[in-house]
């Protein structure tokens, strides 16, 4: 018992011992499952009404890494239902808004923003980082490409959909021979087909169940607890409030997508887009070069987590991480250590360094985003042998 109360100490701070306590007096959760929600991360597509519970609900259970991307601001009529805002965040990024919000419910969640639309040309590169991804969007050509990506790199996918008081939620590809979204609809309705939100309405408690049921389906997977609604879509309507419960077989037939080529025509035609046209990035190249000439005037902001710096880090950068980059005690640290120099955000991939600049640059701070991030300095020599 000694040994197990050890282990339970070291692996909890004594804020989640107290946050926590709830669940490892649950027999289904107890210390191994909380670990196990602590160790992974979720990445939710949508910070909008399905969004808005599903992401409170995992920061609240302790999970240790949320994804979020989206790339809308806040409006009066998203209030009805998106509760992870409030009237103060209209005209905000929802992802700000929700990054505020989790920091608040749950400071030990490590949370990565991604303000953009995910389409084509960057959906395999975010996705690829997280365990579970959870399709909180609001469009076909957008859930077929989650679907596809969550094929290629053998992602569990959580589906879910409201419209009006009903909503569906399902689990795909949570193992080989699991269903997929292809399975429930092999052909996206056309776009004229479907109503939105503001033409036929939604009600908001219909996005907060759904939302919280994707949570549920997120959790019993990471904590291999429970049955799982793999192959089985849930329909619930909450104005007759009947529920049912379908059986969804797998067809090979949909399982052959080995690239975002092969299917394109299923998603939405556009370009992605430019979020970060206000920001300046540099090329790993151009960057090495600056770097060898005069390091000393060169200041280097790694906004990765504390643990991913201390393993490898770029030697004379500071460790900032992103979800604390706009803190007043970290502008003051960048205030005092920038004189003179040139600023520059690194992550571990270009894309959380775009996000610190961006950051700092509402601060009136400029920086240059490394692109690419440190995955590539990592393989100069040069920096591996500081």
């Amino acid at each position: 018992m000694e040994i197990f109360s050890n282990e339970f100490n070291n692996s909890f701070s004594p804020d989640e011992l107290e946050r926590y306590k709830r669940h490892f007096s649950l027999a289904d959760i107890d210390f191994k499952g909380q670990q196990r929600l602590k160790k992974s991360s979720v990445l939710f597509i949508g910070a909008g009404g399905l969004g808005s519970s599903a992401i409170l609900y995992i920061a609240a259970a302790g999970v240790g890494e949320i994804g979020i991307v989206d790339n809308d601001k806040v409006e009066k009529s998203n209030l009805q239902r998106q509760i992870i805002h409030d009237t103060s965040e209209i005209g905000n990024y929802k992802i700000d808004s929700a990054n505020k919000k989790i920091h608040k419910l749950n400071p030990n969640c490590q949370i990565k923003t991604f303000k953009k639309r995910i389409c084509q040309k960057n959906a395999l590169e975010i996705i690829q980082d997280f365990d579970i991804v959870c399709d909180c969007s609001d469009n076909f050509p957008t859930r077929y490409l989650i679907n596809d990506s969550c094929l290629i790199l053998q992602k569990p996918m959580i589906f879910g959909s409201v419209q009006g008081f009903e909503g569906q939620v399902s689990v795909f590809n949570l193992n080989p021979d699991s269903p997929n979204l292809r399975d429930l609809l092999p052909e996206s309705p056309q776009r004229n087909n479907i109503p939105s939100c503001e033409q036929f309405g939604v009600m908001g408690v219909s996005t907060g169940l759904i939302g919280i049921l994707q949570a549920n389906e997120i959790i019993k997977i990471i904590t291999k607890k429970g049955t799982i609604l793999d192959g089985k879509i849930l329909i619930f309507n909450l104005l007759s409030i009947s529920m049912k419960k379908l059986n969804l077989k797998a067809s090979n037939k949909y399982k052959k997508v080995h690239n975002l080529q092969k299917f394109k025509d299923f998603y939405e035609q556009f370009d992605c887009e430019k979020i970060h046209q206000d920001i300046e990035t540099i090329s790993v190249e151009k960057f090495k070069k600056l770097y060898k000439k005069n390091p000393t005037k060169i200041l280097i902001i790694d906004v990765r987590t504390d643990e991913e710096f201390a393993n490898f880090s770029i030697k004379g950068s500071i460790s900032i991480p992103l979800n604390i980059i706009v803190k007043k005690s970290s502008l003051k640290l960048i205030h005092n250590l920038s004189n003179g120099k040139i600023i520059f955000t690194l992550c571990k991939k270009g894309i959380s360094s775009n996000n610190a600049s961006e950051l700092l640059l509402k601060e009136r701070i400029k920086s240059f985003s490394i692109e690419g991030g440190i995955q590539n300095l990592s393989k100069d020599p040069y920096f591996n042998d500081q």
